[in-house]
């Protein structure tokens, strides 16, 4: 089945007792037991919900996984993944991950005993010199929040492989629609559903899946003792936002390669980072791993500090953290999203103060342009 397809039809689709196109928001907290000690497929909905395991079986699915688990934010979907780890493991991760996930890890987790090195994880030599006795995965982003680094999957989770390591991606911006990471050697993906596979700016939602069972196992066993669960009017809008997620992503990622050429062209802007140009150094690898480049672009100004003008003066496009959704979406990583990760360390892994992130939405494509020449202009 066509991947297309598979988004509409995948997992769940319909419901089985009435054969509803549409799986009912099942909006319930408990669940009759006919028999004492024997409950049925349902019993408590932070344990299971028949909406939102239908979105979880949907992303098992189009990840290839073999069980999926929905999350009330991605943070929560993180924390459960990261809570598979014992005091005095280590972990590799990105040196320009997400914000959230550097905080979680710091604030969070450090304190607990689990400790992490950053590196540049597109240089596996950097990998290898980060690697200790005591390591026990790589946790991987590509394309990278907020630089769009390319990792190659296959390389690095072959490298993790070998030295008995899993591999953790965080799927959000490529989503399973452009990149299948378990098919190239991972072993769990991670997805903030607020962005793409919502796609409307409407919910928050972390989605987890795996390939292997054991891991499954103690995935399910933290969503359900931690308890941090999707509810289930968020599982229907979820799935119903999957549904579009081919089209939508398509436009995305038209849109957004006509965007960073005008970009790449315009004397105001120093330099675009956009796995879709072939200056970028991770162009080949997005070509063999990706069935296209995404709706992300980064850049940074001639005139640094013309930043905050500049994303105040546009009209069309929207300063706001968050991003995939059909709006066009706007920010500066250092203040906004990636501001609890201290300066030297941001910039140490290329985050400048004057970097700027845009979402590419499906508006008309010439509006943005005007929107964002009328914006560069403003002196």
């Amino acid at each position: 089945m066509d991947l297309s397809t598979k988004l509409i039809h995948g997992g769940i689709s319909e419901d089985p007792l009435t054969g509803a196109v549409s799986v009912p928001i099942y909006q319930t907290s408990t669940y009759r037991q006919k028999k004492l000690g024997q409950p049925g497929d349902f019993e408590y909905s932070r344990s299971g919900n028949p909406t939102r395991n239908a979105l979880e079986e949907l992303i098992a699915d189009l990840e290839g996984g073999v069980k999926g688990f929905a999350f009330g934010s991605g943070l929560a979907a993180i924390h459960a993944v990261l809570s598979l780890f014992q005091p005095g493991d280590h972990l590799i991760l990105g040196d320009d991950v997400y914000g959230g996930t550097f905080r979680l890890l710091e604030k969070v987790f450090k304190p607990l005993g689990l400790s992490y090195t950053m590196v540049d994880s597109q240089d596996l030599t950097q990998l290898e010199a980060a690697l200790t006795a005591h390591t026990k995965a790589l946790y991987i982003e590509t394309p990278s929040n907020p630089l769009l680094k390319i990792i190659d999957l296959e390389k690095s989770a072959a490298w993790a492989k070998k030295n008995k390591l899993l591999t953790i991606v965080d799927n959000t911006f490529a989503t399973p629609y452009l990149q299948q990471p378990l098919a190239l050697g991972a072993d769990i993906v991670l997805h903030s559903g607020t962005k793409y596979l919502g796609g409307h700016s409407d919910l928050v939602a972390g989605l987890v899946t795996t390939n292997k069972t054991d891991l499954a196992e103690k995935i399910g066993f933290n969503q359900n003792s931690i308890g941090g669960v999707l509810g289930p009017q968020d599982s229907w809008l979820l799935q119903r936002g999957i549904k579009t997620l081919a089209v939508r992503m398509e436009a995305h990622q038209k849109n957004a390669e006509m965007i960073a050429e005008f970009l790449i062209n315009h004397p105001a802007v120093a330099n675009v980072y956009y796995p879709g140009l072939a200056a970028h150094p991770g162009h080949e690898i997005a070509v063999k791993q990706m069935r296209g480049f995404g709706g992300m672009i980064a850049f940074e100004l001639v005139d640094e500090g013309r930043v905050a003008e500049f994303v105040e003066a546009l009209k069309i496009i929207t300063l706001a953290e968050s991003l995939g959704g059909v709006e066009s979406l706007i920010e500066v990583p250092a203040v906004m999203t990636h501001a609890s990760i201290p300066k030297e360390k941001r910039e140490a892994a290329g985050i400048k103060d004057g970097l700027i992130r845009l979402s590419v939405g499906i508006e008309a494509v010439e509006d943005l342009k005007n929107d964002l020449e009328q914006a560069l202009l403003i002196k």
